[in-house]
């Protein structure tokens, strides 16, 4: 199963440096409650599209992360990771996010395709969204304008192994 792991510049040093992250580890994927949400929702959506939610999903996350982690770079970090389905569990919780997920066990370098970095570009926006990104979660707009300015950054695709020469460049 294809799951998105919220990261922070720190975590993605720890997994190039340890070679994994140990679990078990909060992601998102495309659960039964994801899909449940954009069947009945206008627009249907193939699995491409619902990935892409949980990627969103875990870039947000990783906004959160970067709140308690100041000595990472203020750029979101998502890993893409391929772990057993048996290892997945969806979080049922009402206060989550449709595609959250319980990782059991620890990921490996190796098991994670590819990493989703913000550039350089996207620094001061994603500054901003970490000082107000729990007031967006708690309804403010205000707090949800500057976060929709640092999630209206793409995040660049790195394959597996460029994710260490990536790291080197930050």
């Amino acid at each position: 199963m294809r799951v998105y792991l919220p990261a922070t510049t720190t975590v993605l040093r720890t997994l190039v440096d340890e070679g994994r992250l140990t679990g078990p580890l909060t992601g998102f994927a495309v659960t039964p409650a994801l899909r449940e949400f954009y069947a009945l929702s206008e627009a249907e959506a193939d699995t491409e599209e619902l990935e892409y939610a949980a990627l969103l999903a875990a870039a947000r996350a990783s906004l959160r992360l970067l709140d308690v982690d100041p000595f990472a770079a203020r750029r979101r970090v998502v890993l893409a990771a391929d772990v057993a389905d048996d290892s997945v569990a969806p979080i049922d919780d009402p206060d989550t996010d449709r595609g959250a997920v319980r990782v059991a066990g620890d990921v490996e370098l190796r098991k994670v395709a590819s990493a989703h970095l913000d550039g350089a570009d996207a620094e001061a926006d994603v500054q901003a969204a970490v000082a107000v990104v729990l007031e967006a979660d708690l309804g403010s707009d205000d707090a949800q304008f500057v976060v929709d300015q640092a999630e209206g950054h793409e995040l660049a695709w790195y394959a597996n192994q460029e994710i260490g020469p990536a790291l080197e460049l930050l």
